[in-house]
């Protein structure tokens, strides 16, 4: 899904010995650890590390990064469900991409989120994460999951389930949520945007050729 020569397959071969090698196993170990906290600390861990332009501005300038490690909002049987989710698309892309692009794919993603948030006041982990999932279904669209441990459906199908949910978060959400929506979608496009066009444009140079030969 990328061309040998691309911009970031260049930068890979320069700055690549500085990747964190599973980046996402880093990022889900903190999720759980600040969701096991949660539980036992006295005070709102979660409300100590959540993005806060007002706190940022008045020195508590770890909020710019910590947001990144707060778990979703979920009961702990679920919770492990969410983090394997994210742990295994994760560590897939990485395993597909390289270490260094995952990273690159992933703090494009954290840049972009930290600049809106900076601007509207809001930013969450919460739709990079899930867009995650888009990059996954681009690169193995026919990965069959069990839906309910029974069902077997191919990872494409859900991809256009997560599609519709972020069209109905982006109607019912306020817009710092629909800003920080459209900059996770705006890192798909930014890696497979190219690709996306590319598969355009031989669909529609099949579908002319198909048509000459008849």
């Amino acid at each position: 899904m990328y061309h040998k020569n691309d911009f970031i397959q260049k930068l890979g071969r320069k700055f690549g010995k500085f990747a964190i090698q599973k980046l996402m196993m880093y990022i889900v170990g903190g999720m759980a650890i600040m969701f096991v906290a949660s539980f036992v600390s006295p005070v709102n861990i979660i409300s100590l590390f959540a993005f806060d332009t007002s706190s940022i501005m008045q020195g508590e300038i770890w909020r710019i990064f910590t947001f990144i490690f707060i778990p979703p909002n979920a009961s702990p049987i679920f919770i492990l469900f969410a983090l394997y989710f994210y742990w295994f698309i994760g560590s897939a892309l990485e395993n597909k991409w390289g270490a260094f692009r995952f990273n690159i794919f992933y703090l494009c993603g954290i840049i972009g989120t930290i600049i809106a948030g900076l601007i509207t006041g809001f930013a969450t982990n919460f739709y990079l994460n899930l867009s995650l999932f888009f990059a996954f279904a681009v690169l193995f669209p026919n990965f069959e999951v069990r839906l309910f441990f029974v069902l077997p459906i191919k990872i494409k199908w859900l991809a256009y389930v997560n599609l519709a949910f972020f069209v109905y978060e982006f109607i019912m959400i306020s817009w710092p949520g629909r800003v920080a929506l459209l900059v996770s979608i705006l890192n798909i496009i930014l890696f497979f945007g190219k690709d996306f066009i590319d598969g355009i444009n031989r669909k529609r140079r099949q579908k002319k050729w198909k048509k000459n030969i008849r």
